[in-house]
């Protein structure tokens, strides 16, 4: 099973876990939050990785558009967090 992978380039945060690719301006991201519900509250949101009940499900909210990422990999949030204060 392949998790998500996060990496910055040119001022985006890069997003991608499987065929999926999500590229997203440091400059629109608003918040990277813990997201405590199974499946997140945004109905809206773009849903990335596979939403087990032990998962880690970050929020993160946007200018244009919200994510949810459903991970096992604790270190995102922060890795997240400090690409946008680069």
């Amino acid at each position: 099973m392949v998790g998500i992978n996060v990496r910055e380039k040119d001022g985006y945060v890069i997003i991608s876990w499987h065929f999926s690719k999500v590229e997203i301006h440091k400059t629109d991201i608003i918040e990277v939050i813990d997201d405590d519900t199974y499946g997140g509250e945004e109905k809206t949101a773009v849903r990335m990785g596979y939403p087990y009940a032990t998962t880690e499900r970050l929020f993160i909210r946007t200018n244009n558009q919200n994510y949810i990422l459903f991970t096992n990999n604790t270190s995102i949030k922060g890795k997240i967090e400090s690409m946008m204060n680069t």
